[in-house]
Formats: C-alpha cells, structure tokens, sequence
C-alpha cells in the first residue's frame, strides 16, 4: 500500500456518493482511513511522510491519502486543522483521532494498523 495524494474535492465527492447510497441517508460502514495534511515546503512534513511510507510498506494498514493544507479550506476548517503535518484517522468518515507530533514510525504504526 503506498500514500497516494488526492484533492480535497476528491475526497468530498467520495464521502457524498458514500453517503447518497447509505440506507436512510447514514453514513454506511465504510471503515477506517486516514488523512494526512501537509504543506510542500514543510521540513516536518516530509519527515513525518517518509515515516509514513514505511509504515505503509511494512503490512496492512488503513488507507492513508495526503493532501496539501493550503487547497483544503473546506476540511481545514471543519476540523479546526491547527497546523502541519497533521494526521486525523476517521471512521465511516468521522475524524476518531487527530495527530500533530509523528513521533515514531511505532506510534504511526498502531494508529494506522487494520
């Protein structure tokens, strides 16, 4: 499993069609994922990617997608996204867990695993 980069709109006309095709307008049982919020000049960000990326590699995972924080008003805003890297892990497409500091490829690890 690798990141993969995708717009917020990407993102946003997903979690529509989830919602459009869940029974009674819920949201439906699409599980875990997350996104990861970056900027492309951010030193941090880079780092906390690279630790990522193994993490990816190293077995199953929830699917992580990065998106660039200065194309994302709509998320930033709604969860009140402080700063970058920021990782928010979601379930059926609520954020369960906001992460500012990627101290290790350990802790990455159990936010991320199946």
């Amino acid at each position: 499993m690798s990141l993969r980069e995708i717009t917020e709109q990407e993102w946003l006309m997903q979690a529509e069609k989830r919602r459009e095709t869940a029974p009674d307008g819920k949201e439906p049982g699409t599980g875990r994922e997350a996104l990861f919020f970056v900027t492309t000049l951010c030193g941090t960000c880079q780092l906390a990617e690279k630790m990522l990326e193994i993490v990816l590699a190293s077995g199953p995972c929830i699917p992580v997608s990065k998106l660039n924080i200065n194309f994302t008003p709509i998320l930033r805003e709604r969860w009140r996204i402080a700063s970058v890297p920021c990782l928010i892990v979601l379930e059926d497409g609520v954020p369960v867990r906001q992460e500012y500091a990627m101290r290790s490829v350990v802790d990455l690890s159990e936010w991320l695993r199946v």
